[in-house]
């Protein structure tokens, strides 16, 4: 239990389902800026993001698989409110399942409504981080730029891993790692992978996926996915790629 407390740190703090990443064709005609520009306008990006922010709610899907993934072990509908800047609840809706899976969720959960009062502590910049410039590659058939991460501390909430970045706005569009520092001896070969979208004119978090293998009992995957979203009296529904695409 204590393990997945860990875990969900990391999930929290970023701010998931896989999706199909296809290599850009050679003939680029734009040669990629520095490192150093793409940090930059990702902070500008980041910072008129957070000019957009507004009340919202969301309804949240998780789902616990064992070894087999196909079978689901406990799924647990939330659901989660944001208040800009820093104040976040939620509320379980419905549990089925094994009783683990609403535990790890209210782990998870506690730990994101704690994270987002210190965004500056796991936000992706050169204060926490040592970037590469990787590659250029089309993610869902946009261009962005991959960068290397490397944690500058030895942080359970730090990822050390890729981020794909869009070309055009500067976003984040997806983040893959593992925890800069082990969560906990019960852990091991742990993965995080985030994916990102438009949410109303705010660019937020939407799916999270966490695997594990987890000492004595093997391996584990939380997935979650923001299902509807409700803001200004408005709903608005989010269709997300479907596992392994």
């Amino acid at each position: 239990m204590n393990a997945w407390r860990q875990v969900s740190l990391v999930l929290s703090a970023g701010g998931l389902s896989l999706v199909s990443v296809a290599s850009v064709q050679a003939q680029s005609r734009v040669q990629a800026p520095p490192v150093e520009t793409i940090l930059t306008r990702m902070a500008q990006a980041r910072a008129e993001n957070r000019t957009r922010l507004r009340p919202y709610s969301v309804i949240r899907d998780y789902k616990l698989f064992g070894k087999e993934k196909q079978t689901t072990k406990a799924e647990i509908i939330a659901d989660v409110s944001f208040v800009p800047p820093d104040v976040k609840h939620y509320a379980i809706r419905q549990a089925n399942g094994m009783g683990l899976g609403e535990k790890i969720v209210r782990q998870m959960l506690d730990h994101e409504t704690d994270i987002v009062k210190d965004y500056g502590s796991t936000d992706l910049t050169p204060d926490n981080y040592d970037f590469r410039f990787l590659r250029e590659e089309q993610l869902n058939g946009q261009h962005c730029y991959v960068l290397d991460m490397l944690p500058k501390r030895k942080g359970k909430t730090l990822l050390r891993g890729q981020i794909w970045v869009d070309a055009t706005t500067y976003q984040l569009r997806r983040t893959e790692g593992e925890p800069g520092k082990a969560p906990s001896w019960w852990l091991r070969d742990s993965r995080i992978v985030l994916v990102y979208g438009d949410v109303g004119g705010m660019w937020l978090q939407t799916a999270s996926e966490s695997t594990a293998n987890v000492r004595f009992v093997g391996p584990h995957t939380m997935v979650a996915r923001d299902v509807e979203y409700r803001f200004s009296d408005l709903a608005a529904s989010l269709e997300m790629p479907s596992r392994g695409q």
